[in-house]
């Protein structure tokens, strides 16, 4: 399967933001909820299961000048094998232009056992966008082993790079359950917040609850980063952070 799927959020000179391109595909379909306070609300829903082996799928978001977007999803992405040789392929392009905030909150996505997805998430800022991302990854169903999944997130902030990192867990990947990476625990994740306010104000390293850290970035922003042992402890760690971050 290949699909893309499209969203464009605008100011829409009335301090609300329109959406004038909410397109879905395949097995992403787009829906719009209930926003408060001028800010944009859309929900990713699975039409279908995905992604499978061989599939390749892209979400593809942008939040126009002074437009205020949020955008999460109605249940958890579940990474399957399928009958195609080759890994499943997800693309998630999100663009913020000046002025502009996204909030990317989906839930959680699931590497099950005998899946192999490569996930990237590549993130365009302009100087003055304002940027609430978090990642959660759940390598197994229960009682299950995990697929072989690797992830990569890039941003980049007015032209220049702010965040390059790739992670790779289950078989096949030198060492990601051991001390060093994992520890034993399957649940793991990250919060990213830029936020030009920092400028003035950086944030110190912190450690949170459980086995999570806080530690600013070079620029107005801070990383988050959790391991757990399972998805409810994960999103409490990350919650901290959001508290944390302010």
């Amino acid at each position: 399967m290949r699909a893309t799927a499209r969203l464009l959020a605008e100011a829409d000179g009335r301090g609300g933001t329109a959406l004038p391109v909410l397109a879905g595909d395949g097995p992403l379909a787009l829906r719009r909820t209930r926003g408060v306070a001028g800010e944009a609300c859309v929900t990713v829903v699975g039409a279908m299961s995905a992604p499978l082996g061989g599939d390749r799928i892209a979400l593809e978001v942008t939040a126009g000048p002074g437009a205020r977007l949020r955008v999460g999803s109605a249940a958890a992405t579940i990474a399957l094998p399928g009958r195609a040789a080759g890994p499943a392929h997800y693309e998630i392009r999100l663009t913020v232009a000046d002025g502009a905030a996204l909030h990317w909150l989906p839930e959680p996505l699931i590497s099950a056992h005998g899946s192999e997805l490569m996930m990237t998430t590549r993130v365009e800022l302009a100087p003055t966008a304002r940027l609430v991302l978090r990642e959660e990854q759940i390598l197994g169903r229960t009682g299950e082993s995990p697929g072989r999944l690797t992830s990569r997130l890039t941003v980049h902030r007015g032209g220049r790079p702010l965040l390059d990192q790739e992670l790779s867990y289950g078989p096949g990947a030198p060492g990601w359950d051991g001390g060093a990476v994992l520890g034993g625990h399957r649940a793991v994740g990250q919060l990213l917040v830029v936020d030009p306010s920092h400028d003035a104000q950086p944030l110190t390293p912190r450690r949170l609850a459980g086995t999570a850290v806080l530690v600013p970035l070079t620029g107005p922003a801070a990383l988050a980063t959790a391991v757990a042992p399972d998805a409810l402890q994960l999103r409490r760690a990350l919650d901290e952070a959001v508290t944390a971050v302010g």
